[in-house]
């Protein structure tokens, strides 16, 4: 079932079937790196692989952990920083009520779900510590090596906190750890303390790692169907496996952007109509930041939340340096029913839309800044779906992560490595060892 679609209509007026044919060598020789495994990184593409190779026994451990985890604590907090919570943070924000950690646990059936591990803010995490004080706690630990200092020292003081509630051994069965499955820091503390422990498989890296514990254990805690997100990705990976590029879109959308970076389009905006998909546009700059970002190249990952940044950003958008494009994700199917009220004595001079549903409007608000930011210079590329549900989602990670992949390749780029990052790890180390002396 096709949830997902691609409206690549209006690029007409900014990149010819000429220049499209020319990448179409590039596309085949990235289809093949992935299929072969052939490529930098080849490593590294045990995603491609999840969603049908599914593990049951796995599946099974995390939905049995996340009910015990639903009865054991009032916050559930899940502490880990990049990959280790952006898309587990994403798929909560997008399947729960945008007020959800304000509900009664009876309204919202789940504990509250916070993430943390992610700064490393001595005002952020001392208000945390207050907060958690008089509660029942459980936390989800994510880190492969156990190395990374924001989530290290994170749990070193929820670990404490909890050891001081609940004695050591009652801490131990509210420490839920995701890591590397026989080597690291955290993975020897989780063995030595004996808590329930969730690999992260060693051929998936950070940013495509959603689909495995990483973002599965968080998800069920907040009671998402999982299955039917892996359903979606899985048919997504059949979907978008098909070598001729005029059958596949995410192929398309890989190609499209690379043209458009090479004509100094080199910002790429991602866009939402919809709040919810904040932390899905955080994952998606995330993903292509750390993959393309390398070797003076790639194009820079930006997002919006629309009509909300319209007043603050549309002005740039529409009249600005011409070296942005914007990608869209618009969910076409209503569910909302809320519509607007007539009044009496319309002084607020609404009542020409009463009646409608506020979507409605929003779609309008859509189609008219589509209409400007094309005639502005702004090129579009629209990801539709049709109803905003676990599968289609699943549908649109994979269709990002393959995207991403093929994307990085057709640059000339490894799509999964990050040597930058470990730059200015480097430097804070040498400064904080150098306190020591």
């Amino acid at each position: 079932m096709q949830g997902l679609s691609v409206d690549f209509s209006n690029l007409k007026n900014f990149v010819s079937d000429e220049e499209f044919s020319l990448m179409e060598e590039k596309i085949k020789t990235a289809h093949k790196m992935l299929q072969e495994k052939s490529g930098d990184g080849r490593d590294m593409l045990g995603w491609l692989d999840i969603p049908s190779n599914r593990n049951e026994e796995e599946l099974n451990k995390i939905k049995e952990a996340a009910l015990k985890i639903q009865k054991q604590c009032d916050v559930f907090v899940v502490i880990g920083i990049g990959g280790s919570y952006l898309g587990a943070k994403a798929m909560i924000d997008i399947f729960t009520n945008n007020f959800s950690n304000m509900l009664s646990l009876s309204e919202r059936k789940f504990p509250q779900i916070i993430f943390a591990g992610n700064n490393m803010s001595g005002k952020y995490l001392r208000n945390l510590v207050e907060f958690l004080e008089d509660k029942d706690i459980a936390i989800n630990v994510i880190s492969k090596s156990g190395k990374t200092l924001e989530p290290a020292i994170t749990f070193r003081v929820l670990k404490i906190l909890m050891e001081q509630k609940y004695g050591i051994a009652g801490a131990a069965e509210r420490i839920y750890v995701t890591t590397d499955q026989s080597n690291g820091l955290l993975h020897d503390i989780a063995k030595k303390n004996d808590y329930e422990t969730f690999i992260i498989p060693d051929n998936v890296g950070g940013r495509y790692s959603v689909l495995t514990p990483v973002g599965l254990l968080p998800m069920a805690v907040a009671n998402i169907n999982i299955e039917d997100i892996l359903d979606g990705a899985q048919f997504a990976s059949h979907l978008f496996n098909e070598e001729k590029i005029e059958y596949n879109d995410c192929y398309k959308y890989a190609v499209y952007r690379n043209i458009l970076y090479n004509k100094g389009k080199e910002i790429e905006i991602l866009a939402s109509y919809d709040p919810c998909f904040k932390y899905f546009i955080e994952w998606f700059k995330q993903l292509f930041g750390e993959s393309e970002g390398k070797n003076g190249k790639g194009i820079y990952p930006s997002g919006a939340l629309f009509t909300t940044d319209l007043h603050s950003m549309g002005q740039m958008i529409q009249e600005g340096k011409r070296n942005v494009f914007e990608t869209v994700i618009n969910v076409q199917l209503d569910r909302s029913f809320i519509e607007l009220p007539k009044t009496e004595d319309n002084l607020d001079e609404l009542n020409y839309l009463s009646g409608k549903s506020i979507e409605y409007i929003n779609k309008q608000a859509f189609n008219g800044t589509l209409e400007a930011h094309v005639q502005g210079g702004v090129p579009n590329i629209i990801i539709n779906l049709d109803d905003l549900n676990e599968y289609n989602i699943g549908q649109l990670i994979f269709f990002f992560e393959k995207a991403c992949a093929v994307s990085g390749y057709i640059l000339g780029v490894n799509p999964f490595n990050q040597p930058g990052v470990e730059a200015y790890k480097k430097n804070m180390m040498n400064l904080l060892n150098n306190d020591k002396e």
